[in-house]
């Protein structure tokens, strides 16, 4: 083993539009020889990977790291350790990695997962995060609004989340952003009909994306079939 490790490099890849990758995070990604990333599904390229190829040298290693869409803990820990046992003799041979995920990398982000395994496993590793855009803040500039002004307060709720959480969310929070809203979206609209907020929520699918689709004033859509990702936001005020 060398006497210095790697560094892995977490990437921010931004929410799809390649033009939205910051500055750091480009110049990182042509510099490293090794380029890993989510692989797809059904042998598809996964969105990180659609938004970083274009800039991409010729001649770097690239790993699709499998990690599945699944709520089991044993196979998510699985995949984890599977991903980091990938990556480590790159960085072990003294070569940098650069993990790209859509989004920022602190938020919400599958490299979290990798980079904790490997810190359990090789504490001596080297990590560092470069951030990105996330899409709440993509979504809210394609609407063409601010997220959040003055004093309101913002609430975000991953994908899974109850009924009962919605409804304590939307009795604290001014602004609400609900990620991966598309299994949920039906059981949301009733929600947010009973509380007279439908024409003050919004939906966005693929931000930044050529295929982007935006819904205002939800009253007009009691039923959508969105893709993974998307999300809702809901301005309960409005302040100037």
């Amino acid at each position: 083993m060398p006497s210095t490790l790697g560094t892995l490099y977490g990437i921010g890849a931004g929410p799809g539009d390649p033009e939205l990758i910051t500055l750091k995070g480009l110049r990182l990604l042509k510099q490293v020889p090794v380029v890993a990333y989510p692989a797809g599904l059904r042998g598809k390229p996964g969105v990180a990977e659609q938004i970083i190829r274009q800039w991409l040298p010729s001649d770097q290693t690239r790993l699709a790291l499998h990690f599945p869409y699944v709520q089991d803990d044993a196979e998510l820990q699985q995949a984890w350790q599977a991903a980091a046992a990938e990556v480590w003799p790159y960085l072990a041979a003294g070569q940098d990695v650069a993990f790209c995920s859509e989004g920022d990398i602190g938020f919400y982000s599958t490299f979290t997962y990798l980079a904790q395994t490997l810190q359990l496993s090789h504490p001596d590793v080297r990590i560092e995060a470069v951030p990105g855009v996330c899409s709440p803040m993509a979504a809210a500039a394609m609407l063409g609004i601010p997220l959040t002004i003055r004093a309101q307060k913002l609430v975000v709720l991953p994908a899974l989340y109850s009924v009962s959480e919605l409804e304590t969310s939307l009795d604290y929070a001014d602004v609400l952003v609900l990620m991966k809203v598309s299994s949920v979206y039906e059981q949301v609209w009733s929600v947010l009909c009973q509380r007279g907020l439908l024409q003050r929520s919004y939906v966005v699918e693929r931000a930044t994306l050529p295929q982007q689709r935006v819904y205002r004033d939800l009253s007009h859509y009691p039923s959508l079939q969105l893709p993974y990702f998307s999300l809702l936001i809901v301005l309960k005020s409005v302040e100037c």
